[in-house]
């Protein structure tokens, strides 16, 4: 690619074929034909239809469809009610429906990418000066920019008068960049940010004005290079997503299984085949837990509400899950970890440097002078957003006029006073900026600018309110001061000004050069962009939960550094890097230094992405903040993406999974916890559901292998359905542990089914089949099978309903978290056991569930087992955490 930064403008022009009048309307009409239009490439909708028919990829429900389908053909052939089938298929299509709500909207990005031009800008074209459709434009144009203008396209600077331009959305970087027409002499590449000469589709001019013509449209604009590596990039599961794939792969393999085993025994014990197909249905049925996907999803939507009351707005519902497991966060700095607002922090006046915060200096010092300069010679206006007043213009400019503010200046009035009747505008070469103010006949030439331009065309100090002689020793000490300001990463003006009487005359440049001689110098202001008040506390909080924060920043590396170590990321600067020494490392060079590295400055996007990806490399779980566009890429190839909400463009929030509605670092570490307490709960689920499924399995089995049956296809889905399914929802309201900040993230290679958790499930599920059968053989001894495989039925539905308050904590006892602490839990548990034995008492759900009247006595023995089991339960629980935690600790 072409770097044009490198030629001449004269000579870009004419490898262009273009000229300084611009082109005909002919050529116009030929580029257009043979590049296309200056746009962006639209990406392909997946339609309603085709989000539905994803819905059904997930393997337990292709399992639920075909036991759906082998129960309609047997329904059929038995001449019997569909009852089974129609249920079996309202379940599947309520978790295709939910599915459906709970998706992301289809990709935003490329038309985000695309909104951000300005549908007209001003060209010259046949000689005049024209406006057109930026899609119309075309290479070799030659564009006017103005302060205000959105840049529509990649061009190269021909004429140049104090152009400012905001970059931050591509490079990160908060100050605007000086541009200049001069033709930089670098051998190699360098990064876009140091690309004086160039203007960038996407970025915006804030000060000045200039010419560029035209070197690059659509997707061959730097822009358009993000936008393709948006489209180039695979959304990738979260691990909550790849740890329930892997669930329903394995309940499914066990189906079949199970299935081909109870087959082979019922043609073995001689039965029919339509038995035998039907016994694959209640297996089907009773090894997938139809209500897991519903119970997860509003587990994590009752999560969402929440973090939408934290001011975490969740785009994707597992991604809060994965939040959770987060292990490194690389953040944008400008606005994200800093205000994104240049603030001045110290000034130098009366010949000493003090810190603006420090009133008691402040009032000491004779700043009236001082305060005069920077706000008159200051291009800022007051302007209004929703009834209030805010300060318009360059971001320096703007905060010497905040500072103002808080010395109770008020720049309309001064500038009523002091009446602007000249301006020299600052310039590249100068570095000054000079404003002529008259009042009373006298003229107050007020100049602003880099310390050394200044302090060359100084001539004078003022101290104490005395102008006095600028000695060499004062000279150098001015000089050594603003370089400790440098260093420091302040942004340094300096001030100085005098007073002419003569009438002012201005024919010539010598005149006007004149203006900026024999000036006293008045004193100097370092500025920052200062990191946001409450973000040294979440850096220091993601530390404490095991999480590294790294910096990736469009930034100078001193600034970067600077901010980086008073937040608390950075504790030694050799652990910080340029993109330049991202760029001459390979992969593999990365991914070995990665982890040594706290601070990246003058990123590109496509170092972000390397530095993502050799996390990710190394077994991470990688969060990305950001908010400009050229944050998208590593946003969407991040684990999880966090756009911002106020600042942040429409291309980053389209790919971001969380958004922070209120840009504020320290907002994650909210989320992380609430991530946490979830996948907490989400466990706690599982083990309840599955932990009935693998009860009502081996019961199926077992009583298969007896020649019995237990259990029918309805009551199963009853119990996974209802008993099961409502005290599921309630486990979604527990409390996060006291310590759950304090705890390691999981690791992404961690098994979801830990040995643990595997023995939470399988223990209760097997002390369930074992209650159950003891169950089954004493009343089938007194009361006949019928009042027995009944019997099973209430049984399991009340053990299964009370069960639930086992799984609220998988270490603490009922009694120690509270049985009324989680009272969603309590309503739930007693509407359900009322539901569940109503039921009973009604002829149409007894025929329905195909079940018969109990003795009332045999109800009572029922609720006294189902107690007794849960006490057991309780037992059993604690007996386990005390085996497996106590290796933790």
């Amino acid at each position: 690619m072409e770097r044009w930064y490198t030629i001449n403008h004269n000579d870009v022009i004419s490898k262009l074929n273009s000229k300084i009048g611009g082109l005909t309307e002919d050529e116009v009409k030929i580029r257009l034909e043979k590049n296309g239009y200056n746009k962006l490439k639209e990406v392909k909708k997946k339609s309603m239809f085709s989000k539905f028919l994803e819905q059904f990829k997930n393997v337990m429900i292709i399992v639920l469809i075909i036991a759906a389908l082998l129960s309609a053909v047997l329904s059929f052939l038995e001449n019997e009610p569909l009852t089974d089938t129609i249920i079996i298929l309202v379940v599947i299509m309520l978790n295709a429906i939910l599915g459906i709500l709970q998706e992301s909207k289809a990709e935003k990005a490329i038309e985000a990418l695309k909104s951000m031009s300005l549908p007209y800008i001003k060209v010259k074209r046949n000689g005049k000066i024209s406006s057109v459709k930026v899609e119309e434009l075309v290479v070799g144009d030659i564009v006017l920019i103005e302060a205000g203008d959105y840049i529509p396209a990649d061009m190269r600077i021909i004429e140049c008068h104090s152009l400012k331009v905001e970059e931050a959305t591509l490079t990160g970087e908060s100050v605007p960049v000086d541009k200049s027409v001069y033709t930089l002499n670098v051998t190699k590449d360098i990064a876009l940010g140091d690309r004086l000469n160039m203007l960038y589709s996407g970025s915006s001019a804030v000060y000045g004005r200039a010419e560029g013509v035209v070197v690059a449209i659509g997707m061959d604009t730097e822009l358009g290079k993000i936008a393709e590596a948006i489209s180039g990039i695979e959304s990738e599961e979260t691990p909550l997503q790849k740890k329930m794939r892997e669930l329903s792969k394995m309940l499914s393999v066990i189906v079949v299984v199970i299935a081909v085993v109870m087959f082979l025994v019922g043609i073995f014990q001689g039965k029919p085949i339509i038995d035998v197909f039907m016994l694959a249905i209640a297996l089907a049925v009773a090894a997938i837990p139809e209500g897991l996907a519903a119970v997860i999803t509003i587990t994590l939507a009752i999560g969402v509400q929440k973090m939408a009351k934290e001011k975490s707005i969740i785009r994707k519902l597992s991604a809060v899950e994965a939040l959770g497991s987060t292990e490194v966060i690389c953040s944008d700095k400008t606005g994200t970890l800093t205000q994104n607002k240049m603030t001045v922090k110290r000034i130098f006046v009366d010949n000493r440097q003090i810190d603006v915060s420090d009133e008691s200096s402040l009032k000491e010092l004779s700043i009236d002078t001082f305060s005069k300069i920077f706000t008159l010679c200051n291009d800022t206006v007051s302007g209004e957003n929703n009834g209030y007043k805010v300060l318009l213009g360059d971001p320096t400019e703007t905060a010497l006029i905040s500072f103002g503010e808080k010395l109770n200046i008020d720049k309309d009035q001064y500038e009523k006073i002091y009446k602007r009747v000249e301006e020299i505008p600052f310039d590249s070469t100068r570095k000054m900026m000079t404003t002529v103010n008259e009042v009373d006949g006298k003229y107050m030439i007020c100049s602003k600018g880099a310390t050394e331009a200044v302090i060359s065309n100084c001539r004078y100090i003022l101290i104490d309110g005395e102008v006095k002689e600028l000695t060499d020793s004062i000279r150098n000490d001015i000089l050594a001061q603003n370089l400790r300001l440098a260093k420091d990463a302040f942004r340094v003006l300096s001030f100085a000004y005098k007073i002419d009487e003569s009438k002012l005359i201005l024919d010539n440049e010598d005149d006007m050069k004149k203006l900026e001689t024999d000036l006293i110098f008045a004193g100097m202001t370092g500025m920052i962009d200062p990191p946001r008040p409450e973000a040294k506390d979440a850096v220091k909080q993601c530390f404490e939960a095991g999480m590294i924060p790294i910096m990736i920043t469009g930034d100078n590396i001193d600034t970067a550094t600077a901010i980086a170590m008073e937040l608390g990321i950075l504790t030694d600067k050799s652990q910080a890097v340029i993109g330049i020494d991202v760029d001459k490392m390979s992969d593999e060079e990365l991914i070995e230094k990665v982890e040594n590295i706290r601070v990246y400055a003058r990123v590109s996007p496509e170092n972000k992405i390397r530095i993502i990806k050799a996390w990710k490399k190394i077994g991470k779980t990688v969060a990305m903040t950001g908010d400009g566009v050229n944050d998208a890429p590593a946003l969407k190839g991040a684990d999880i993406g966090i756009g911002m909400g106020i600042t942040g463009t429409e291309v980053s929030k389209s790919v971001s999974s969380i958004i922070l509605a209120d840009d504020n670092f320290s907002t994650i570490v909210v989320a992380v916890k609430e991530g946490r307490r979830i996948y907490n709960n989400i466990q706690n689920v599982i083990v309840y559901l599955l932990a009935s499924n693998l009860a009502e399995v081996l019961i199926i089995f077992i009583a298969t292998l007896m020649n019995r049956t237990l259990l029918l296809p309805i009551q199963i889905l009853w119990i996974n359905l209802v008993t099961d399914t409502i005290p599921a929802i309630a486990l979604g309201f527990e409390k996060g542990q006291p310590d759950i900040m304090k705890q390691k993230p999981r690791k992404k290679a961690e098994k979801f089914f830990n040995p643990f958790l595997v023995s939470r499930i399988t223990v209760p599920a097997i002390l369930k089949v074992i209650i159950i059968f003891l169950v089954y053989f004493f009343v089938e001894g007194t009361e006949g099978a019928i009042i027995a495989s009944e019997s099973v039925f209430v049984t399991l539905a009340t053990i299964e309903i009370l069960f639930s308050f086992i799984c609220r904590s998988d270490r603490n006892s009922i009694l120690k978290i509270g049985i009324f602490s989680n009272i969603y839990m309590v309503i739930c548990v007693v509407s359900t056991l009322i539901v569940q034995y109503a039921i009973l008492m009604f002829p149409v759900t007894r025929q329905w569930l195909k079940v018969e009247i109990m003795p009332i006595e045999l109800y009572g023995f029922l609720v006294v087992v189902a107690l007794t089991a849960v006490i057991l339960f309780e037992v059993v629980k604690l007996t386990l955490a005390k085996i497996f935690l106590s290796k933790e600790k």
